[in-house]
């Protein structure tokens, strides 16, 4: 089962496969990590959570109204994945819990089974200002929703509850060979009631290709209480490397359990600006790690090259496109 994948039988985000995934056209088979492949364009899916455009029927409002502070609280997924042997586990670092950043959050989304807090996404620098990263094996449902810097049980979450509007995948991406490596996905979402964008509020971190398989990152997500029943943001500082036999990275860290499919591994963090460079995000193989009894100390990531670079370039296109239609 894919590690942090929370709707399917365990990609560490599965549950955004199914909103995030008729949203950003994920598939919703489990995904895995492998080899690169070189897709091109034509293998890209966009989806849209509802209708888009001034006709919208999931706005802002209807995310909202739906996720309540209790619903919020009481959502987690079911699983979570990645394993290693418990001496290991206790000689990485350990995630801190704290409250989190603007540009990083969590998915929910409405329909089907894919209902709870199943996987993070964080906010990506775009002309446009409204675009948001993730695995691509996180599928939210047709309707969904992205919450910033959430924070449990509060009535109101601090910076608002976003609707998903369209979503940008590879349609043969996965959690196993080639389809590994096209385990990411991109979201735009609604403006607020006020018209301004996600970005102007959150800020947004900048995409950036990984500069090779050894890097200090930092590491944000959001694991599910299930796992983790302070249901708050972690954070940890590691240094990655190759994942042995693919064109991936890993680190060892623990404390990531199932709802950190998406997280965003930063490098160049700016304390002040509370944003970096996102040059990972938790997926991959095995949809984000290996599986077992200590599967939260170990974490992948698909390496950022051309292929989520053209993909960003459909996505912003696409958007630049439908604006200039409106």
């Amino acid at each position: 089962m894919p590690r942090r994948a929370q709707f399917l039988p365990r990609p560490r985000g599965r549950a955004v496969t199914l909103a995030l995934g008729m949203a950003i056209g994920l598939a919703t088979s489990p995904v895995a990590h492998a080899a690169e492949a070189d897709p091109g364009t034509s293998g890209v899916q966009s989806t849209h959570s509802q209708e888009s455009g001034p006709h919208a029927t999931w706005t802002n409002k209807d995310a909202a109204a739906f996720w309540t502070p209790r619903r919020m609280a009481q959502a987690a997924p079911l699983e979570h994945g990645p394993a290693v042997a418990a001496a290991a586990a206790q000689q990485a670092p350990t995630a801190e819990h704290f409250d989190g950043i603007p540009s990083v959050g969590v998915l929910f989304s409405v329909d089907g089974e894919a209902r709870e807090h199943h996987c993070t996404a964080s906010v990506v620098h775009s002309p446009r200002g409204n675009l948001i990263l993730t695995a691509g094996h996180c599928n939210p449902g047709a309707r969904a929703a992205f919450v910033p810097q959430y924070q449990s049980g509060q009535d109101d979450q601090p910076h608002g509850v976003w609707a998903i509007e369209d979503s940008y995948a590879y349609s043969d991406r996965g959690t196993s060979g080639d389809g590994a490596d096209l385990d990411f996905a991109f979201a735009t979402v609604a403006p607020d009631d006020s018209g301004r964008r996600i970005e102007d509020v959150t800020g947004g971190n900048v995409l950036t290709a990984t500069p090779g398989y050894r890097n200090q990152v930092r590491v944000i997500g959001y694991p599910n209480v299930h796992h983790d029943p302070a249901d708050q943001a972690v954070r940890c500082a590691t240094t990655t490397r190759r994942l042995e036999g693919t064109r991936q990275l890993r680190m060892e860290c623990n404390g990531f359990y199932g709802g950190t499919s998406g997280s965003p591994w930063l490098t160049g963090y700016d304390p002040h600006t509370r944003t970096g460079r996102v040059i990972g995000v938790i997926g991959g193989v095995n949809g984000g790690g290996p599986s077992g009894p200590h599967s939260d100390r170990t974490s992948y990531s698909p390496y950022f090259g051309k292929e989520i670079l053209s993909l960003y370039g459909r996505a912003t296109k696409a958007q630049s496109g439908s604006e200039a239609g409106d």
